[in-house]
């Protein structure tokens, strides 16, 4: 089954949904989001179907594998990003008896987003909102938010339009 270029939300997450969705946002940063797109079997095969606690337990051995694997994007600085931030999930969900319970431990957006930025690499203020909107999560309304952040995004655009004719967001 092809991968689509412009993903759905998650309705639900499971701790795999929640990483996947942060790879792909780490992936996808400064690269063409169908280039990652037509990859996306060799990202699930490479991080073992983003099994939270295998990936948060690889080792230097993992990253020279993954390095070498041409099914991928090989960026070592990502695929360690990847391997931390799968650490700091399994944290959280232990120290918030679940993830999805720190994802709502907030008054607001931006102290989330701070502190989220903070805990997790290469998770930039458009990553953010793009985790927070994949995973079915509150976010800022799209279009008041986006002028906020530099550049043009039609990626983006396209992914909320998607979600709003589909019925799975109103925002």
């Amino acid at each position: 089954m092809p991968v689509p270029i412009i993903p759905g939300r998650i309705l639900n997450p499971a701790l795999s949904d929640y990483l996947e969705v942060m790879t792909r946002a780490v992936f996808q940063a400064s690269v063409s989001w169908a280039m990652i797109a037509n990859k996306w079997d060799g990202f699930r095969a490479a991080f073992c179907d983003f099994d939270v606690p295998r990936v948060g337990a690889f080792d230097e051995g993992d990253i020279d594998r993954l390095m070498g694997d041409e099914t991928i994007l090989r960026s070592a600085k990502k695929i360690r990003a990847i391997v931390q931030n799968a650490q700091t999930i399994l944290e959280l969900e232990k120290i918030h008896n679940g993830f999805a319970n720190y994802l709502r431990s907030f008054q607001d957006y931006k102290t989330f987003e701070k502190d989220f930025r903070k805990r997790f690499k290469f998770m930039g203020e458009m990553n953010v909102w793009y985790f927070r909107f994949r995973v079915g999560e509150d976010v800022p309304n799209f279009e008041e938010w986006l002028p906020t952040i530099q550049g043009d995004h039609p990626r983006m655009r396209e992914m909320v339009e998607l979600a709003r004719a589909n019925g799975t967001f109103t925002g």
